[in-house]
């Protein structure tokens, strides 16, 4: 049976290795390229960091001057554990999902975090451009931006930053979502911002017989017991259920974890000094650096310090109502092709975060329903058939916020 055009080339972005820690960033740049030369869009690559390229692929509207649209998709995938596979995780292999071959899924490193977002705004572009031969109202741009998963700091954030983003005027920003397993459209409007902190604590020492007042363990003790409360607080929020029985999501509460434990040199030496590590992911809804006050405060109290190895200062989310004046025409877009729309907060992080912080609306949807969550995991793939429905999807809503007047 013979494979359609569009499923071609997403197979072969699916190839392409940009696994980290070492992407293949120069074979994924040549194959935008060629993407650019056959829709006629205008190709730029800028390196802000060396050999970590962000890729625009630009379509011109009708009237440029109005505030464009970018269609964001970072290029880099998550290390992969090839043992666990049932197929080569690059080979991008075709598996019919019945004997008639009535679909196929694809599996492949990658597939739904993110690069059926990413390929599926390269084929929409093709239909509509070059296809159907429509011109759109604004400029839409294809940002292919690299190390959105290790925290995008040499990507998104040095891009945002840069004048060739401040050239864009965007209006309005399209980013990853998240799969479904229930029927709703997710559509995420802000995301929890990450506090990853360290307590580190330093107290006598001596012999383990002894009974040691003032150790670093004593310090510790407390502040992990305030942190674990806070959690158990947190998770029964997360437990309890609206007004309207419907059930909360993670983002709409503080989840905070401890992940790392570190103390020691031998059972009967009390050590100098012990770290406890919280990975916190912080709701909207929260005051963030006054949060953060919060933690150096209760390190202070117990005589520990508190050190920050991440922490997001910005709970910017975007309006998803007619303030914004791109939400109906995408709303519409939406309900249009029979989704019913979930609006929510991502739980984790992704690029989205830079674009609003600079002032950009950006909404995160990756058009997978009633389809299972495998991103970072093993044996991830997508349906053929939720490919092709991912190209119907942003061609029509593409062309329905680019031409908001």
């Amino acid at each position: 049976m013979s494979i359609r055009p569009s499923v071609q080339r997403f197979i072969e972005y699916l190839r392409i290795k940009t696994v980290q820690p070492t992407p293949d960033y120069s074979t994924c740049t040549k194959f935008l390229q060629q993407q650019a030369l056959e829709l006629g869009l205008k190709f730029q690559a800028k390196e802000y960091v060396a050999g970590k390229p962000v890729v625009i692929l630009s379509w011109a509207g009708t009237s440029p001057e109005l505030p464009s649209i970018i269609l964001n998709s970072h290029t880099d995938v998550v290390p992969v554990f090839e043992e666990f596979w049932d197929y080569p995780p690059f080979e991008a292999r075709r598996v019919p999902t019945d004997p008639q071959g009535s679909d196929y899924k694809i599996y492949a490193r990658g597939s739904q975090d993110m690069k059926i977002v990413g390929h599926g705004y390269l084929e929409a572009i093709r239909r509509l451009k070059v296809e159907e031969k429509r011109q759109l109202l604004r400029t839409v741009h294809a940002v292919f931006v690299p190390d959105e998963e290790i925290g995008g700091h040499d990507g998104m954030q040095q891009f945002v930053e840069s004048p060739e983003f401040a050239a864009l005027n965007a209006g309005l920003a399209l980013d990853e979502g998240m799969a479904n397993p229930d029927k709703p459209l997710r559509v995420f409007y802000g995301e929890r911002a990450p506090c990853w902190v360290k307590f580190i604590a330093r107290g006598n020492t001596g012999h383990g017989s002894q009974f040691i007042e003032g150790t670093a363990a004593e310090k510790l003790v407390p502040i992990i017991d305030h942190l674990m409360q806070f959690r158990q607080t947190q998770f029964q929020i997360y437990r309890t259920p609206h007004e309207d029985g419907s059930q909360r999501t993670l983002g709409e509460v503080t989840t905070a974890n401890l992940t790392l434990l570190k103390s020691g040199v031998q059972q009967n030496v009390v050590p100098e000094n012990a770290t406890a590590g919280f990975d916190i992911r912080m709701t909207p809804a929260v005051d963030y650096v006054g949060f953060k006050r919060d933690l150096e405060a209760l390190a202070e109290k117990h005589g520990a310090e508190a050190e920050f190895v991440q922490f997001w200062d910005d709970n910017s989310t975007t309006a998803t109502d007619e303030s914004n004046p791109f939400w109906p025409a995408f709303e519409q877009a939406v309900t249009a092709q029979g989704f019913d729309v979930f609006k929510e907060i991502f739980p984790a992080a992704t690029d989205s975060r830079y674009l609003r912080r600079a002032g950009v609306p950006a909404l995160g949807v990756t058009p997978l329903c009633n389809a299972p969550i495998l991103l970072h995991d093993h044996n991830e793939y997508v349906k053929e058939s939720e490919f092709l429905a991912a190209i119907d999807f942003y061609a029509a809503v593409v062309a329905a916020v680019a031409n908001v007047r």
